[in-house]
């Protein structure tokens, strides 16, 4: 009987810490072995030539999520999977969302049994705080940490979603007391209003109009406040999708301070612009709306402080914020009010197939990144944030055999027909890229190999997640 189910041989394994020449050998769907001369396997995959890294992990994703009447997400959980899994990833994250006055439980059971069956990749649930009522606070939320859903996300912004900042006092007060991960999305709420209500009343509608009513200053205000607000409770957020300079330097001076704040951003605050709304050379005046997401993105500048950003190690992760919305659909980008105003328009981009060549090309291709900076910033500081480390986000014995194997060489240019989601349009159209995943494997199983997924909606599980205990402190 062959001592391994599954052998990677000759290819050159990265983690965040290592670069070398290995051989990975799965048994049971963890990896048992790397080292080199691992040959005594039922299976062997030749890897020479490409980097074998840990199969991505994308904390930030929006799936068959509740968008408001009459708009309806472009993916359930197999499409986004599927195409989660053709991108090189092995496990995605997204939100259960509270609607104002449901049980927070209820919400979250609703959403698994939506999950249950359906993924190709495994998926760990975050939580949405839209209603934290006393009885949300004191019995709902902490039961639900213990239960294995210990991250949640947090709104500054949107009319159904907002919390004011005695709400986001009293939610931090708690997640300090349970030890739960928050997650916050920083962008002010009033300030908002009033420039889309001056903006309309100027008789701009346009889906550039999303751009002029968030400028970076309303992002750089919420990140201020929310992070004054974690000193004030001492707890840790993530503040999520920064899009430019102003956040950035926010996060940067909370941290030379000593605070426990994290940092996320995206590949559209790298490589796309606010220009992009405007839907130049393009007949379609509604044509913008495909890049309209929150934050927007910005301008080159603001490109280049990010970057700068995730050189110093201001950022921990780099996800895709997939929000996927059909573009020629009454339910989804072009919808009857959304074509009236850029306030209706759905905010959200498709990107979870996307992400990972999108940043390999535009990151280690190009020399801003390492290699090792690259496996951190898309699966081993995902799992060691939320809770997911050590089964997950790196190559080493005992953990899931979670592995992506990338030609770093391979040049291709990203086209909608090719992807895998439920969108009918990728922002990035068009775009060309350095570096290609050409095979995902999952707790030792080739789900998809050069563009094609091999897997069945069910492969994946809904995982459960620990609290780390270092993380709980008593108020």
């Amino acid at each position: 009987m062959p001592e391994f189910d599954l052998a990677i041989r000759g290819g050159t394994v990265v983690t965040a810490s290592d670069t070398v020449r290995a051989d990975v050998g799965v048994r049971g769907g963890r990896i048992v072995a790397v080292a080199e001369g691992i040959a005594d396997a039922a299976r062997v995959i030749d890897a020479s030539g490409l980097l074998v890294l840990p199969g991505g992990i994308d904390s930030h994703v929006h799936i068959a999520q509740d968008s408001g009447p009459g708009i309806v997400m472009a993916d359930d959980f197999a499409s986004a999977t599927r195409a989660a899994a053709a991108g090189g990833n092995t496990c995605v994250m997204p939100f259960a969302l509270q609607p104002r006055g449901a049980s927070l439980r209820g919400a979250v059971d609703a959403y698994r049994a939506r999950a249950e069956g359906q993924c190709h990749v495994d998926v760990a649930i975050h939580m949405i705080i839209s209603d934290p009522t006393e009885a949300v606070l004191g019995q709902e939320l902490p039961a639900l940490v213990a239960d294995g859903y210990t991250s949640f996300k947090v709104f500054m912004t949107y009319d159904d979603l907002v919390l004011n900042d005695r709400q986001l006092l009293d939610v931090f007060h708690v997640a300090r007391r349970q030890g739960a991960r928050v997650m916050v999305h920083a962008e002010g709420y009033d300030a908002i209003r009033y420039l889309s209500e001056r903006l309309e009343r100027a008789g701009e509608t346009r889906p550039y109009g999303h751009a002029l009513s968030r400028p970076e200053i309303v992002e750089r205000e919420a990140a201020h406040r929310a992070i004054s607000h974690a000193e004030l409770i001492d707890l840790p957020i993530v503040i999520v999708h920064v899009s430019g300079r102003e956040a950035t330097e926010q996060i940067a001076w909370a941290q030379g301070r000593g605070l426990k704040i994290r940092a996320e951003t995206c590949p559209q605050y790298l490589t796309l612009t606010a220009e992009d709304m405007k839907g130049l050379g393009q007949d379609d005046p509604m044509a913008g709306s495909k890049y309209v997401c929150s934050p927007p993105t910005r301008d080159v500048e603001s490109q280049e402080a990010v970057w700068s950003g995730i050189r110093r190690g201001i950022f921990d992760v780099v996800s895709s914020d997939h929000c996927p919305f059909r573009y020629d659909d009454p339910q989804g980008k072009l919808n009857p009010r959304g074509k009236t105003s850029f306030r209706w328009i759905p905010n959200g981009i498709p990107g979870i197939e996307t992400r990972l060549p999108v940043f390999f090309s535009e990151g280690v291709s190009k020399g801003r990144i390492s290699l090792n900076q690259f496996a951190a910033l898309t699966a081993t500081n995902h799992a060691k944030l939320y809770g997911l480390y050590p089964r997950k986000g790196s190559i080493a014995p005992g953990f899931d055999a979670d592995l992506t194997l990338w030609d770093p060489n391979r040049r291709e240019t990203i086209r909608q027909a090719n992807l895998h989601h439920g969108s009918d349009y990728t922002p990035w159209e068009g775009f060309e890229v350095t570096g290609w995943p050409v095979m995902t494997i999952a707790g030792g199983q080739v789900i998809a190999e050069d563009g094609r997924v091999l897997s069945e909606p069910g492969r994946g599980r809904v995982l459960d997640r620990a609290v780390d205990p270092a993380e709980r402190r008593e108020a």
